[in-house]
């Protein structure tokens, strides 16, 4: 059974599964442009400066182990952006297409829109990442541009998609 919870701050489980799936994901795909992956530690000192900003910081639970973690940020930090988040999923690897990204997704546009968010932003690394691209789609985000060839991991260049979802209803087109 998959539930959704708050991430923890005081249990090493969940610095540990975060610091675990997130590392696989620098180490061996394209979606985040790290290099080199953090520790626990390091995993856990960012998700308390996401949480200690005010934003939600998501784990989910499947059949008893974490299965993967969302949060949203600041999209940028300039004081004019303070209305729009961007969002971060990352699901285990051997746990993917149960459903784990998009109820992790959907809980997190329902938690930014009720702490009054106006935009959420998807700044997708590869443009070759069509199960992201594709889960932000369904949910309702719009494809708002490329920023072509402008990473380079795993000796090729990589896209970045940007994508964007209103989160009021007097934004919608």
């Amino acid at each position: 059974m998959l539930t959704l919870r708050a991430y923890n701050p005081d249990t090493n489980t969940d610095r540990e599964a975060i610091a675990k799936i997130y590392g696989h994901h620098v180490l061996h795909g394209s979606a985040s442009f790290e290099t080199e992956a953090p520790n626990a530690s390091e995993m856990h000192r960012r998700m308390q400066q996401i949480r200690d900003g005010g934003f939600p910081v998501l784990i989910a639970d499947l059949d008893g182990h974490i299965a993967g973690y969302a949060y949203a940020g600041p999209f940028h930090h300039r004081a004019a952006y303070g209305g729009t988040v961007e969002d971060s999923i990352y699901v285990d690897h051997a746990m993917q297409r149960r459903g784990v990204g998009r109820a992790l997704l959907t809980e997190l546009i329902t938690q930014v829109r009720q702490a009054g968010f106006q935009q959420m932003m998807a700044v997708i690394g590869d443009s070759q990442n069509t199960g992201s691209i594709e889960l932000h789609r369904t949910l309702g985000f719009r494809d708002i541009g490329i920023a072509r060839g402008i990473g380079f991991k795993f000796g090729r260049f990589v896209d970045v998609v940007y994508m964007q979802l209103p989160l009021r209803d007097d934004q919608t087109d």
